[in-house]
């Protein structure tokens, strides 16, 4: 017998290559000439026909010179590490390739160049659990799963090994794909009633395959159950659409509020506590506050707003926009999610006469999300979603009041610290999977001209719940302003990576110093001691 292989579910099918910003590049306003040109027989000229976009100008058939940094032991199997950082590089060529306005072919060029190059891995085939993909996980693509080696067809739905290469008598299925485009059985927690692959046969109609369906035609129908040891992954989405039909009352014993930001945020920000449903205590006493805000004293500085903002440019994601001139003449952000980071993200601010929807404001707009505040097993209160997160989407301002050094009390355990330590990571595309000159790399190493302090002790809103994690799947950016003449910087925080609903949200505190342990080997040293319990935990932080 053959256990259940793994069912996944996807949200976009990895052939749907459209973009929805526009069709190609804009070749501009055409130069008017001086008049007819000397020896012309006419008073016309035939206009040039602008040049056509080549969607094969990102592919990459090879590149000698190019080192993934995946060995071909780890290319064959790999681990949680070597998934996360594959995935992580195909969504920043994508992001990538969106920001560049490729008219078509995105998925396919992103899937494409990383599996030329060698971004990619679990390459041997295999039944059973795949290395480094864990129950819960989410793919918005299908070529996410064929990097991973989750699943490698990239149009049927059922993925197998010959009964040659599986050991069994007959093919063995070795993943499971529901898309939501057949009348799959999805409503119980356990089990799955899949439809037949395909089933449909000439011009793309249902056809007779097995049992009379409720299509009308035969199908095949297979049922899937999850093993009883296994950890829950489809039932925790389940459970995110009772908690959805029943936003305005919590059917959890463990509910304690229904909005801990009292009416602040657009969204209720629940909070729960399921460690002990009979403990309803709640959070230090504190104010909720959707924004930052400022100690001190604010001086009018006199400033000719006429002269701030993107005043006179044709849109915000025009290049000549003045606001897009200092993010390099692109938008950091496509359809609200962030591209890549950076040192230093302008966005337009008050002294700006554009709409509150404009494309280059995202972090001043709030809560899209649906957040909860719960009680940890050993970390206190967390933060987590009831959505699924997608790598790049803006999850929450760490909200709080802006201080000097000198106002920081010692015992603040609610601080945010730009000067602090950080763990290094590559979060933003690679120019050369996309063709592009190495230079172009944009640099993620914050640049900030004076330190930033944020406490969030007496003053915040539910970025201050998120806890530290040395593997963490959330990441600060500065975000920087201006509004009547004074420019603010603000700390946004962004998702790492594709995040599951009900999954704690968490991201780097950092430390105060690092050791030097022998000539190589780096020991960061915190204040407090970390209860992370990752794979990459360093045992302290702060």
């Amino acid at each position: 017998m053959v256990s259940p292989p793994p069912t996944l579910m996807v949200f976009d099918d990895f052939n749907n290559n459209s973009y929805d910003g526009g069709a190609g590049p804009s070749t501009g306003p055409r130069k008017r000439g001086r008049g007819r040109p000397k020896g012309s027989k006419n008073g016309t000229r035939k206009p040039k026909k602008p040049k056509a976009y080549d969607p094969n100008s990102k592919l990459i058939k090879s590149c000698p010179k190019f080192d993934s940094g995946i060995t071909k032991a780890e290319r064959e199997s790999g681990n949680l590490e070597i998934v996360a950082s594959v995935l992580m590089r195909f969504d920043a060529i994508r992001r990538r390739l969106h920001q560049v306005n490729q008219p078509k072919d995105i998925l396919t060029t992103a899937s494409t160049n990383c599996m030329r190059l060698g971004v990619r891995t679990n390459m041997t085939r295999r039944i059973g659990p795949i290395p480094g993909v864990q129950v819960g996980d989410i793919f918005y693509y299908w070529g996410e799963m064929c990097l991973v080696g989750l699943h490698r067809d990239m149009a049927a739905g059922i993925d197998y090994l010959s009964a040659k290469r599986s050991g069994v008598d007959g093919h063995a299925a070795t993943s499971v794909v529901t898309s939501g485009q057949y009348d799959d059985e999805t409503e119980e927690l356990d089990t799955l009633i899949y439809i037949g692959q395909d089933g449909k046969g000439k011009n793309r109609q249902p056809c007779d395959q097995h049992v009379i369906g409720k299509s009308g035609f035969k199908e095949f129908r297979f049922k899937l159950v999850r093993k009883p040891d296994q950890p829950s992954g489809y039932a925790i989405w389940k459970s995110v659409e009772i908690l959805r039909n029943h936003d305005l009352i919590d059917p959890r014993n463990g509910s304690i509020l229904g909005d801990l930001s009292f009416g602040a945020e657009v969204l209720r920000v629940p909070l729960v506590n399921e460690v002990d449903e009979d403990d309803k205590t709640i959070p230090e006493d504190f104010d909720y506050i959707r924004s930052q805000c400022y100690s001190g004293m604010m001086f009018d500085l006199n400033v000719d707003i006429q002269s701030l903002g993107c005043q006179n440019c044709e849109s915000c994601s025009h290049q000549n926009c003045s606001c897009m001139g200092k993010n390099g003449g692109e938008l950091p952000y496509h359809n609200n999610i962030l591209v890549s980071r950076k040192p230093l993200i302008y966005e337009c601010g008050g002294s700006c006469p554009c709409p509150i929807d404009c494309p280059n404001r995202l972090v001043q707009t709030g809560l899209k999300l649906h957040l909860e505040v719960f009680k940890t097993a050993n970390c206190g209160w967390g933060l987590r979603s009831w959505d699924p997160i997608r790598a790049g989407t803006f999850i929450c301002e760490f909200a709080g009041v802006s201080k000097t050094k000198e106002e920081v009390e010692e015992d603040d355990d609610y601080l945010f610290d730009t000067s602090r330590i950080y763990h290094t990571f590559i979060w933003n595309y690679e120019p050369q999977l996309l063709r592009e000159d190495a230079s172009k790399q944009v640099s993620e190493v914050i640049n900030l001209p004076t330190q930033v302090l944020i406490s969030a002790k007496e003053k915040g809103n539910v970025g201050r719940f998120m806890n530290h994690s040395c593997w963490p799947n959330v990441f600060w950016q500065p975000i920087e302003y201006e509004d009547n003449g004074v420019t603010y910087v603000r700390i946004g925080l962004f998702a790492m990576k594709h995040i599951p609903p009900m999954t704690e949200l968490t991201y780097d505190y950092g430390v105060s110093c690092v050791e030097k342990n022998g000539e190589d080997e780096i020991l960061y040293k915190g204040k407090k001691i970390c209860l992370c319990g990752s794979v990459k935990c360093r045992g302290s932080f702060g």
